[in-house]
């Protein structure tokens, strides 16, 4: 049975188009790399650098020279690229990221994110997320529904913001929400997920607006 993790990155994986650029951030968004459709190919871009990367090395094939920016060592693909962080940055910044992955601590029905710090207790680090999820094309939120069943899902962050109105779509082990102009739009479930089971889970109104699909599961689920 796939845990969560593996189910979220499982989905967020069929979202990715041959060709894309892509950025995965650090924690579970690293995860969609394993799961990558057949016959898609992609460029993983990490902000510290690289471009062309792979997936994090196995023990026994540790290159202490090539790490990701979450400081985990990774594989890169043959014909991979190194730069410097303001060379990243302007791919970043100039558009070329077709879909960027990450985590949050609060998203709300607008698509303002808050991912870097909660007042008092934790900052995680703001890292490439505020310059990521303004510069790439698509940007979607791979996270778990509540924190201990606590929302995470609101009509308005109470968290200092990240960016506002960045986040398109968001991916949780209850089912896919879109951001529309109508707010959080119900457009996949997981399989034995109701749609009460996806409002109670929410603190914000959940929109339905046609068909609402049964998500994919990873063949190990």
């Amino acid at each position: 049975m796939a845990d969560v993790k593996q189910i979220i990155a499982h989905r967020v994986a069929q979202e990715l188009k041959d060709g894309y650029v892509v950025n995965l951030g650090i924690g579970l968004p690293t995860l969609v790399a394993n799961y990558v459709p057949e016959g898609i190919d992609i460029s993983l871009q990490s902000e510290n650098g690289i471009i062309g990367m792979a997936g994090v090395s196995a023990p026994d094939h540790i290159d202490p020279n090539v790490v990701n920016s979450g400081g985990v060592n990774v594989d890169i693909y043959e014909g991979a690229a190194f730069f410097d962080s303001a060379v990243s940055f302007g791919i970043i910044r100039g558009g070329h990221v077709d879909m960027t992955v990450l985590g949050a601590l609060q998203v709300d029905q607008v698509g303002n994110i808050a991912s870097h710090i909660i007042p008092g207790k934790m900052a995680p680090g703001m890292g490439g997320a505020m310059d990521l999820v303004v510069g790439a094309k698509k940007v979607v939120v791979a996270m778990q529904h509540t924190n201990k069943g606590a929302h995470k899902l609101f009509e308005e962050i109470s968290l200092p913001a990240t960016a506002l109105r960045a986040v398109d779509m968001i991916v949780t082990e209850l089912g896919v929400l879109e951001i529309t102009d109508k707010g959080f739009t119900l457009r996949e479930l997981a399989p034995g997920v109701s749609i009460e089971d996806m409002q109670a889970a929410t603190g914000a109104p959940i929109v339905i607006d046609g068909e609402i699909k049964e998500m994919c599961m990873p063949p190990e689920a």
